[in-house]
């Protein structure tokens, strides 16, 4: 009974951009510090944050979240003004910031974040450099998936007999 709990417990994840992994090959991963306010960290505890359509700008040699939607909760407070999409600064150092700036100058390259998770007490975002698929690569990854899929099956069957 302790195990199920701790194993809650040990989950660190608030949210995963799954399109991220459809739509590029992701290269070089990143973790990033996210600057934010009090009604933005209740939402991520109540994992209320989509980031489907969001991706990193590159600006004035900082890197900021673009498009990520934080849904503000009904117990937020009323006397400050919450913007569920608002650019949020991400925190970096200057040798990854140089990486990254290098990485998005090459054509055919952008900055996407893939999911925000704890990391004790501390909320970050793994962001990668990524490279967009065309859509003929994109149906090699779902018949590669799906023949992994029959393959998997026809073992199992030929065990059980």
């Amino acid at each position: 009974m302790s195990k199920a709990k701790k194993s809650k417990l040990d989950d660190s994840t608030i949210v995963i951009n799954k399109k991220a992994t459809h739509d590029y090959f992701l290269e070089d991963r990143f973790e990033a510090g996210l600057a934010l306010v009090g009604w933005e960290v209740k939402s991520l505890r109540e994992k209320k944050v989509q980031l489907v359509d969001s991706h990193v700008l590159m600006k004035n040699g900082e890197a900021f979240l673009f498009g990520a939607q934080f849904v503000p909760l009904a117990s937020t407070n009323t006397h400050s003004v919450a913007d569920p999409t608002r650019t949020r600064k991400l925190l970096l150092n200057q040798r990854e910031l140089a990486r990254l700036f290098a990485g998005v100058q090459q054509k055919g390259y952008t900055c996407v974040c893939t999911k925000l998770y704890w990391k004790g007490h501390l909320i970050k975002a793994e962001i990668a450099l990524a490279k967009g698929k065309h859509a003929y690569d994109k149906r090699d990854v779902t018949k590669e998936r799906e023949w992994n899929i029959t393959k998997r099956r026809a073992m199992s069957h030929a065990v059980k007999h």
